[in-house]
């Protein structure tokens, strides 16, 4: 009897285990609920920061056999040559010119230093030379560090997954092959030191046409693995009327210590100069670039106005680069056009003589970010509708050229697209 006792209560004892009873403390493994997996680790979509015209570094090394003027040296070991305020006003000038203006071959149509002048760019992949043009960090050289700060408040590390890719802002694509090549490379190499996550391209001003050049030539399987996106800041897209004034008069870089005309022998000579002439394909063959009072010169009549203003390398130089102003096809990457607007921009010249060459014309102004004309800016909206990635717009009204690269609502725009997967 106690034995059936037992044999009832052992049954009785696994028939109720065995149902499930949750307090059975030897339960298998198996019937235990799955513990959940650890959050995954937040990836930060490495940046590359793509600048504009003299938006890198710039070092030299002389050993010339003569010099323009008896204050110049003619030999010097690897020094800083942009920016340095110091050697920018007079009389030093007109040494900085001599040993940073390109020399134009009509044969090979490409460009040379100044005999004697080696010119080199520091500091590839590293974001410092970007962030301050100026190696000594005077304020006025600071350029991306305002938005690398931000990227280093989200958890950015600066050489790892911020990078830069500075270039010889003198030239145009046509001479900057080996800069492609090389940035190819460093997307790569970034992407794999990331744990295989897609770069951002964040540029500005002529880097963004740059940076959609690079784009247009990569197949599409390669942008879908490597690029995440691009956030172009004041992008020149489609040239700026900039351009015709600085060959017609240069430019004083926004400083009253400086003189346009002076600067404009060392401006005229870049081939990216002749590249950010206005585009075709956003200004008309009939509208007016410049006026006289007896006659108009127009897109069509370009290679006029270059001869008449006795510089007809400007016009050798611009054919050498319209292949890449006449393809206008989308990066199609993810895109984030930022621009500035409603600021004072010139729109054409007005000269008040028939002779225009060396005189100083009158500056019609229409709207843009001053620097480059809201055409341009907006050009990146022409690919919606064409383009297989999302693009987005942003338009600030009064923010210039460079202060796009401060404002408050950019640096939290660039906060919140990169804080997105």
């Amino acid at each position: 009897m106690r034995l059936c006792s037992i044999i009832f209560a052992v049954l009785l004892f696994v028939a109720l285990f065995s149902a499930g009873n949750c307090f059975w403390p030897f339960h298998k493994k198996g019937k235990h609920p799955p513990k959940p997996e650890p959050p995954k680790e937040k990836r930060l979509s490495p940046v590359i920061f793509v600048p504009g015209d003299g938006g890198s570094q710039l070092e030299a090394r002389l050993s010339k056999s003569d010099s323009p003027y008896f204050i110049c040296e003619k030999t010097h070991d690897w020094y800083n040559l942009w920016l340095d305020l110091e050697q920018l006003v007079i009389p030093m000038v007109y040494c900085w010119i001599d040993n940073v203006k390109l020399y134009y071959d009509k044969v090979t149509r490409t460009t040379h230093n100044t005999p004697g002048v080696e010119t080199r760019i520091p500091g590839w992949g590293d974001p410092e030379v970007v962030e301050w043009i100026d190696p000594t960090r005077n304020k006025a050289g600071a350029y991306f560090k305002d938005i690398a700060n931000v990227l280093a408040d989200l958890g950015y590390v600066r050489r790892l997954n911020i990078r830069g890719a500075p270039y010889d802002f003198r030239r145009a694509p046509n001479e900057n092959k080996q800069f492609f090549i090389d940035l190819k490379q460093l997307v790569e190499d970034t992407y794999e030191a990331n744990n295989q996550t897609a770069v951002t391209f964040i540029t500005h001003s002529m880097g963004s046409p740059m940076t959609l050049v690079f784009l247009q030539e990569q197949t599409a399987e390669w942008k879908a693995q490597y690029v995440r996106r691009q956030i172009s800041l004041a992008g020149a897209w489609a040239g700026s009327m900039k351009a015709v004034k600085v060959f017609a008069m240069g430019d004083d870089l926004d400083s009253f210590a400086l003189s346009a005309k002076i600067l404009r022998a060392e401006q005229i000579s870049h081939p990216s100069t002749a590249w950010l002439l206005p585009s075709p394909l956003f200004w008309k063959p009939s509208e007016v670039l410049a006026s006289t009072p007896s006659r108009n010169y127009t897109m069509a009549q370009m290679k006029e106005f270059f001869h008449d203003i006795d510089y007809m390398t400007g016009w050798e130089m611009r054919k050498d680069t319209m292949r890449y102003t006449q393809n206008f096809s989308p990066p199609d990457v993810e895109l984030h056009c930022l621009y500035g607007d409603g600021v004072s921009t010139v729109e054409s010249l007005i000269y008040k003589k028939d002779t225009i060459n060396g005189e100083t014309p009158k500056l019609k102004m229409g709207y843009g970010d001053g620097t480059v004309n809201q055409r341009s800016l907006r050009a990146c909206q022409s690919w919606e509708g064409y383009s297989s990635s999302h693009i987005s717009t942003l338009a600030l009204q009064g923010v210039d050229h460079m202060g796009i690269l401060v404002h408050p609502d950019v640096l939290q725009y660039i906060r919140t697209v990169m804080l997105q997967p």
